[in-house]
């Protein structure tokens, strides 16, 4: 070999390993993710939920997280998101609900570089006219919060004809959304549903306070349920929400939260309104989140796809802790057990406030779908 081809040998066994040097040193370097929150920690629900996932992220992969809170002023989403996507310091910008859609969907293409994991909405990956370029370097996260709100109105039915304290003989239901929208009306109509599946004489009470952040607002519907009669009401208001559990710790009855372990989460600060949220109804942000993130770093994200998380995936669910443990007689508990069964086993299908079967909140239970289970081999009756 001359000394002109043992030169070149040399530099191309030295390119070589310089390029898998540098390979090693990028994916040893920390990932780094950017949670936008188009409104504020402390919601102790939906937004606090995302926060523990990326919690979860630091304490157990190399990555650095950037919560960015963009307030609850609306007027400010648009732009505090653009901003967070134009900063060249993340390698995933993670942001959800409906209201942010178009914006990042207008956007994404502009950093194909760049991952988007979007939760709690799809893209709408088959609309040119909103994902530019199909939106193909982002992947959604949706869940079947239908399924889990049918579970909490089977519990809140069962529990409101129990011999529980607090509870009256009228099968009257409570119902505080945030705002009359679609994915807040796919909790109400699952409600509804799994009420009727215990009791066709089920009532639910329904009512929108207009606003995510005003727990007077939803102090002031629930007493106003409890006046009628309901003994469970079932929060999806957000930090609105914080105002039904002081309803019912003041008047004796009873909540179900939402998004999170709400009652394990106060527990220790306010032990005896802890006591009366009965269960919650889990949209299992935090756990999708962090799912999405391994799947990432094992090369499998589903970039330009929708994932539906439900019962069956763990994305929804009930809170199954101490105070529904101690509260819940076991023939609820067994009741519940077997419903979420034959939801697994697609026995029971849930309504839903999307889709071309979509159903109208309101719906009483004489015209609800037959639903094959006997609630009453649990209850009696």
């Amino acid at each position: 070999m001359n000394r002109t081809k043992v030169t070149l040998f040399v530099l191309v066994v030295a390119l070589l390993t310089l390029g898998a040097f540098s390979l090693v040193n990028a994916q040893d370097e920390p990932l780094r993710i950017t949670l936008v929150v188009n409104g504020v920690l402390g919601d102790k629900s939906f937004f606090d939920s995302a926060q523990r996932g990326m919690d979860r992220v630091m304490d157990d992969f190399d990555a650095e997280v950037n919560t960015v809170e963009l307030g609850i002023d609306a007027a400010n989403w648009e732009t505090g998101l653009n901003d967070a996507m134009s900063a060249d310091d993340y390698d995933i910008l993670i942001v959800g609900t409906f209201q942010m859609i178009d914006y990042l969907a207008a956007r994404a293409h502009m950093y194909p570089d760049k991952i988007f994991m979007f939760y709690d909405a799809s893209m709408p990956y088959d609309n040119p006219d909103v994902c530019v370029e199909g939106c193909a370097n982002v992947y959604s996260i949706t869940y079947n919060q239908n399924e889990g709100s049918f579970l909490a109105g089977v519990y809140a039915a069962a529990m409101t004809i129990s011999e529980t304290e607090g509870m009256n003989a009228d099968p009257v239901l409570g119902a505080v959304g945030g705002q009359d929208i679609p994915v807040i009306n796919d909790f109400i109509v699952g409600y509804e549903q799994g009420a009727c599946l215990v009791n066709p004489e089920s009532q639910v009470l329904v009512q929108y306070a207009g606003s995510w952040n005003d727990p007077a607002k939803g102090k002031e519907i629930t007493l106003a349920m409890y006046e009628q009669n309901a003994d469970v009401v079932f929060q999806i208001a957000g930090g609105t929400g914080v105002g039904v559990f002081e309803a019912a710790a003041e008047q004796g009855h009873y909540a179900i939260g939402v998004d999170s372990d709400q009652a394990t989460i106060i527990l220790d600060t306010d032990p005896e309104q802890a006591e009366r949220i009965l269960t919650s109804m889990l949209k299992n942000v935090d756990n999708s989140l962090y799912r999405g993130v391994e799947l990432y770093l094992a090369g499998e994200l589903p970039l330009g796809e929708a994932e539906g998380l439900g019962i069956a995936e763990g994305g929804v669910g009930l809170a199954y802790n101490d105070i529904y443990t101690e509260a819940t007689p076991q023939n609820v508990q067994d009741l519940l057990a077997a419903v979420q069964e034959a939801v697994v086993n697609g026995d029971i299908t849930v309504n839903s406030a999307f889709g071309d079967d979509a159903v109208a909140v309101g719906l009483g239970c004489a015209d609800m779908p037959m639903m094959e289970f006997d609630a009453s081999m649990y209850l009696g009756g």
